[in-house]
């Protein structure tokens, strides 16, 4: 059975409004949006080697669970997750020296900006890899356990991998505590999801008897409200495939961006940074600012700190 979540319309502005946040969620958004940006500028200066995929436009996605999943819950993220370690964690910095290859890195700077392990969180840049893991976690959480749960966060892409069925087809099974958190953002890469994808996530999830709750609206309030007895139900052994209809804003990693102007345009418009500062200019503004000084900061003070020195022997 699919359950949709519809953003409720501001009449004045002629498309959906976003209610006030509380002054950490707006804090949390902007650290997570503020970071990816710094990142791409880094990047742009030579500063940062390798590659990174930021989750520009989807930042609300975490922020709004990030309550509804307690400590002994695992999260599963993958290759653009940097939204999905903030929202656990919080750890700007270390994610950073992570990524830079500086001294306090969360995995010794070995793991990069898409392989990333702490504390019940794994990310992996292999696409469907993580789901299997995750159902493999979900059985021994239901067995040791009770009342904790596994998150993946997939995307539309993800779902061309056979993993992704095997893995569902055990968590109906099993009755596993698996929370799959689906960011479709219409574009696996650089081919468009109607190009790749035959049917839908909900009718995928309904062939294995998987509830299914299409998100779209960006309102981390209305989303966490009308979510938080659907994941107290994954709690109980009801696996729940969540698909949120967002908007990925920047490129697929740095600069690879095949999108129409029209497609970029649409998802700049629907951007929840600059809906929030039309809907709440103060209370936007007031953080706005210090959240990216914050986040040069962090830059600059991992920046200068002297590279990683990992062992294997440590």
């Amino acid at each position: 059975m699919t359950e949709t979540l519809v953003p409720a319309l501001d009449p004045a502005a002629g498309r959906p409004g976003l209610s006030r946040l509380a002054d950490d969620d707006l804090e949390l958004l902007l650290l997570i949006r503020h970071f990816e940006l710094e990142l791409l500028r880094l990047y742009g200066r030579g500063e940062l080697n390798g590659t990174t995929h930021t989750c520009l436009g989807q930042e609300y996605v975490p922020v709004a669970l990030r309550p509804l999943l307690g400590p002994a819950d695992f999260v599963f993220s993958n290759h653009r997750g940097h939204g999905h370690y903030l929202a656990r964690f919080g750890d700007a910095h270390g994610l950073l020296a992570e990524i830079m290859g500086r001294e306090g890195a969360v995995c010794g700077g070995v793991g990069g900006s898409q392989h990333v392990h702490r504390d019940g969180y794994l990310s992996t840049g292999v696409q469907g890899e993580s789901l299997p893991v995750a159902a493999g976690v979900a059985l021994h959480l239901r067995r040791t356990g009770p009342g904790a749960l596994a998150c993946v966060y997939i995307g539309d892409g993800t779902w061309g991998e056979g993993a992704v069925y095997e893995a569902l087809n055990l968590a109906a099974l099993w009755r596993l505590p698996l929370l799959v958190v689906v960011e479709n953002n219409g574009i696996a890469q650089s081919t468009p999801t109607a190009s790749q994808m035959a049917g839908t996530v909900a009718g995928r999830a309904a062939a294995f008897g998987i509830a299914h709750r299409l998100v779209v609206s960006a309102d981390v309030n209305e989303i966490r409200r009308e979510l938080e007895p659907a994941v107290a139900r994954v709690r109980e052994g009801r696996p729940l495939v969540v698909e949120f209809v967002t908007h990925r804003l920047g490129p697929h990693s740095k600069g690879d961006d095949t999108r129409s102007p029209q497609a970029i345009r649409a998802a700049q418009e629907n951007d929840w940074y600059g809906r929030y500062a039309h809907d709440h200019p103060e209370h936007f503004h007031r953080f706005d600012g210090p959240a990216r000084a914050r986040v040069r900061g962090v830059a600059d003070e991992v920046a200068a700190r002297p590279p990683s020195r990992w062992s294997p022997c440590a």
